[in-house]
């Protein structure tokens, strides 16, 4: 028998919500991510409960007891129960009726077994009540887990035609649970259905892609997902050749993973189907990608950018040329970041003005750069004059 005991599961939230359902005659299942990643010692980021219950009588019990249910995947399944200020997901067991690659119709069921055969890995059909107790229907998540293997429930390709979500999912959960070796079975069928993912909408592909570089190490991952042919329908262009550089390199500087410099490094952004990003994320991306192409000094880039994007953009480029930025480097972007030119429009639109002040700035600030920030307001007025 093997027992799981985080803090989550002894938590009061967690007992009330059981209780509710237990209490009405019903089950109750914790289940997915946050009974695998107990199983691991990881934190669990949603707490999701499954049961036989239909969602008005999830709703009935739970508000009996004094608990919020919000509809929030009413035609799902899927009651959001609030206990003690945080949400808990509880879904009647479902079975597909119906799927067309992106998105399935469900009948509700009574049987753990259908619910878990619907599942996408194993290692996600893992199921554990308020005793601890983990239960595993599909009789291989317990033992793939162990072996930090990831792999589809059932035939491969059926899983994959359910939802080609699946597919970046695959890669992504063995980035983050994977082994050394990535299921030659689960390759084989990405690889043979890759072209699916181009249905999928690019909000889809984009919350997965930025899942999948944020792991501590997607690099072998990746590089499984261009070997598949996976790679180029999501990012046409893109090249996992740096990626692994960057990893290594981040790691040397002491820096966070960060899916946007990771990307930077696949390239392929540019065009074809785009991901789908937030404003902010698109123009930290420009400016990583830009400053690889322009190829300013560290001292440059850290007035020009601020400390922490000019430490990713030197490390970025080191992946993309091979040459290590140096604890000089890093210095020379610290001290870029710190400075303030000493030289303003107010100081010479006396003597300049229009397109030439600007001109004559630009020239001054290029000028103060080059010579490490040592340069005096007074020099920079009479080169920016002089420029003028």
């Amino acid at each position: 028998m093997t027992r799981i005991s985080p803090d989550w599961l002894a938590s009061a939230p967690a007992r009330a919500v059981c209780a509710a359902l237990e209490g009405g005659g019903h089950q109750a299942w914790f289940v997915g991510g946050c009974v695998r990643n107990a199983l691991l010692g990881e934190e669990a980021a949603d707490l999701d409960i499954t049961t036989d219950a239909r969602p008005e009588r999830v709703t009935e019990l739970v508000e009996a007891a004094g608990l919020r249910a919000v509809p929030t995947g009413i035609e799902h399944g899927t009651v959001t129960v609030v206990a003690g200020g945080r949400g808990f997901e509880v879904t009647t067991f479902r079975r597909d009726v119906e799927t067309d690659g992106r998105r399935a119709v469900v009948a509700f069921s009574d049987s753990m077994g259908e619910d878990a055969a619907r599942r996408d890995f194993t290692m996600n059909a893992l199921y554990c009540g308020i005793d601890g107790v983990v239960v595993d229907p599909v009789g291989q998540g317990l033992a793939d887990l162990a072996a930090r293997r990831v792999r589809f429930i059932g035939d491969d390709e059926e899983r994959i035609r359910e939802d080609y979500l699946r597919i970046l999912r695959f890669f992504r959960f063995h980035a983050w649970y994977g082994g050394d070796g990535i299921d030659p079975e689960g390759l084989a069928a990405c690889a043979a259905l890759a072209e699916g993912v181009e249905g999928l909408s690019r909000e889809r592909i984009g919350h997965e892609v930025m899942k999948l570089l944020a792991a501590p190490d997607p690099a072998p991952a990746v590089a499984s997902m261009a070997a598949s042919g996976v790679l180029m329908r999501v990012l046409p262009g893109a090249s996992a050749q740096v990626l692994a550089p960057l990893v290594h390199l981040e790691a040397l500087a002491g820096e966070a993973p960060d899916p946007i410099v990771r990307l930077a490094a696949l390239g392929g952004h540019e065009g074809g189907r785009p991901l789908r990003l937030s404003k902010p994320q698109m123009r930290a991306l420009e400016i990583l990608t830009r400053s690889v192409e322009e190829g300013k000094g560290a001292a440059e880039l850290g007035y020009r950018l601020g400390r922490e994007t000019a430490r990713k953009a030197l490390v970025l480029r080191g992946a993309a040329t091979g040459s290590a930025p140096t604890d000089e480097d890093f210095a020379a972007a610290d001290s870029g970041a710190n400075a303030v030119c000493p030289i303003s429009a107010k100081d010479v639109m006396a003597t300049l003005g229009g397109a030439a002040l600007g001109k004559a700035l630009a020239r001054a600030e290029a000028s103060w750069i080059a010579s490490g920030f040592a340069l005096s307001r007074k020099e920079l007025v009479e080169i920016a004059q002089k420029s003028g």
